[in-house]
């Protein structure tokens, strides 16, 4: 029989299937609200906006990436108790791998949309000095989807991404590869605070600052390998500075998460004096952070429902 059939037309998603597994899991969806079910045609489909958080990678809207989050938040349960009971943290490499790929599925499509169009362009001069070539650390880079839109959009400038995860270095080598960029851009297993290299003319941070130990640590390492007119573009999750400025719908899916994951992330690197800032910071903190570590200029360049762009300078 033939397999399940996925066209665009029109702005919809529309699929037909004969295979009776797939003709009842159509149906759930439906029956969910995920899917549209039309009697007179016996078809399925996804109006604009399920396909937009349903079917469309390149969509700020896409779900998909953060429902492999919550699949890797569930498996790794029984983990996260005992942590609990303990009071020890859970390094990022003890988790499930969904939430590796789910995590780079999840930030891909919103840095895809604003990296380039938007928070570069806000960073005086950025743009610029990367089109006449630099060199740029990304420090947390995971999967390297952050990495790989700056090396294809700035040919002139030299990328290397970093991460403490040997299995994303991995990965991201292997888009790197796909990419047709192995050769201008690299990726190296390091930590934030032991990352080689110096004179860099950008460092970046990818939602990844509020996971680590000893936030001030990297952050002071950073800072020592600034060229002398660097900047550090810093993306952090939108958060208040207040509880009560983060009890809404960003809140709830980010507390949720740095439950499961953020917080205990940094409690295993640096145990009981682990910084444990988690993914609702706010500016206010993590400014705090900089300012501890010599930064002299804090700036909010840039903002989305879930992210806070900050410009850093020595």
């Amino acid at each position: 029989m033939p397999e399940t059939s996925l066209q665009h037309a029109r702005g919809r998603v529309r699929a037909t299937s004969t295979r009776e597994g797939d003709t009842e899991w159509l149906c759930a969806q439906a029956a969910s609200g995920y899917a549209n079910y039309d009697p007179a045609t016996g078809r399925f489909s996804l109006d604009a906006t399920q396909a937009a958080c349903l079917a469309d990678e390149s969509s700020t809207s896409f779900l998909a990436g953060g429902m492999a989050v919550v699949s890797s938040m569930h498996r790794d349960e029984d983990t996260v108790r005992a942590a609990f009971r303990s009071g020890e943290g859970i390094g990022w490499h003890e988790h499930n791998h969904d939430l590796f790929s789910g995590t780079e599925r999840f930030f891909r499509p919103g840095y895809t949309a604003n990296l380039l169009t938007s928070w570069i362009p806000a960073f005086s001069g950025l743009e610029q000095a990367l089109q006449r070539g630099i060199t740029v650390a990304d420090v947390g880079c995971g999967h390297g989807a952050s990495t790989l839109i700056m090396a294809e959009a700035f040919p002139r400038s030299t990328f290397v991404g970093f991460d403490a995860h040997p299995e994303s270095v991995v990965a991201a080598r292997s888009s790197a590869e796909a990419a047709g960029l192995a050769g201008r851009v690299a990726f190296e297993v390091a930590s934030a605070r032991e990352f080689p290299g110096e004179g860099y003319g950008l460092v970046c941070v990818f939602d990844a600052l509020h996971d680590m130990g000893d936030r001030t640590a990297a952050a002071v390492h950073i800072r020592s390998v600034l060229d002398d007119d660097a900047v550090v573009l810093l993306v952090e999750p939108a958060a208040g500075d207040r509880l009560e400025d983060n009890l809404g719908l960003v809140g709830r899916l980010f507390y949720s998460a740095s439950t499961f994951i953020c917080t205990p992330v940094s409690r295993d690197q640096d145990g009981p004096t682990a910084a444990c800032l988690g993914a609702q910071a706010g500016e206010a903190r993590l400014r705090r952070v900089l300012g501890d570590a010599g930064f002299a200029s804090v700036r909010r360049a840039a903002e989305t429902p879930f992210n806070m762009v900050l410009e850093v300078r020595p």
